[in-house]
């Protein structure tokens, strides 16, 4: 049997074929590089929408707010001219004057936080795209230890506002039309009869429902005032990381 002789390996296509295949991993280093990029890119698009979302709705959020501070406010000045009345034994409000001020005592309205794009967001992984450490403490703060506060809060001052309702609108036999339409929440009321009842309107009774009305509102202007103050910090950060 005759043996062959081996064929030489000629260097310069041991050369080739390693430039080549160096070519050809780097082709797809580039590929999934590449790929990575615009995947980081496209999520870091859909983050900045979420928070241009988001800061519309913490807008939103801050005029709802401002508007029940702004009623609940003028709710403790009505409570103070009736107290003032009662006070000085009846001597400065007509009856009709005084039946239509405690039909405009509000302090039964909640704020009610529009969280649907943080829980988005969270639900997404999005959330954990965002890399300014106070805003994402800001945000977790707001929607989970705020607004259980303000539940909480809310659920104790509504229990309340049944009787408040309730005993004046008995007491005086209060009859009122309702105009849907009316009022920045939940319409307005017009008054169309009444008795007054000066007994129960001088009564410890009727001035104490009206002290607990005015500490339940300047209770809770306070905690709308502390949301408020983080909602506004919270859009500064917003603006800031968005641009």
């Amino acid at each position: 049997m005759r043996i062959l002789p081996s064929k030489s390996i000629n260097k310069k296509d041991v050369y080739s074929y390693l430039i080549q295949g160096l070519i050809i991993l780097f082709s797809i280093l580039l590929s999934l590089s590449l790929e990575n990029l615009n995947d980081r890119n496209r999520d870091i698009e859909k983050k900045n929408s979420y928070l241009i979302d988001l800061s519309n709705t913490l807008k939103e959020d801050v005029t709802q707010i401002q508007s029940l501070r702004s009623i609940l406010n003028e709710s403790v000045k009505t409570i103070n001219l009736l107290q003032n009345d009662i006070e000085s034994n009846n001597q400065t409000l007509s009856d009709e004057q005084i039946i239509s001020l405690i039909i405009t005592v509000e302090v039964g309205f909640s704020f009610f936080p529009q969280d649907g794009v943080f829980n988005q967001m969270i639900s997404t992984g999005y959330f954990e795209l965002i890399e300014n450490e106070r805003l994402k403490e800001n945000l977790l703060e707001m929607y989970n230890h705020q607004m259980a506060r303000n539940y909480a809060t809310s659920l104790e001052i509504d229990n309340f506002n049944i009787e408040f309702r309730r005993s004046p609108y008995e007491k005086f036999r209060i009859r009122f039309n309702y105009n849907l339409t009316d009022g920045e929440f939940y319409g307005a009321r017009e008054l169309v009869n009444y008795t007054f009842n000066k007994s129960y309107y001088l009564s410890d009774e009727f001035y104490g429902l009206l002290s607990q009305a005015k500490l339940y509102s300047n209770m809770y202007q306070r905690q709308l005032f502390d949301i408020e103050k983080k909602y506004l910090d919270t859009l500064e950060l917003l603006n800031t990381t968005i641009s």
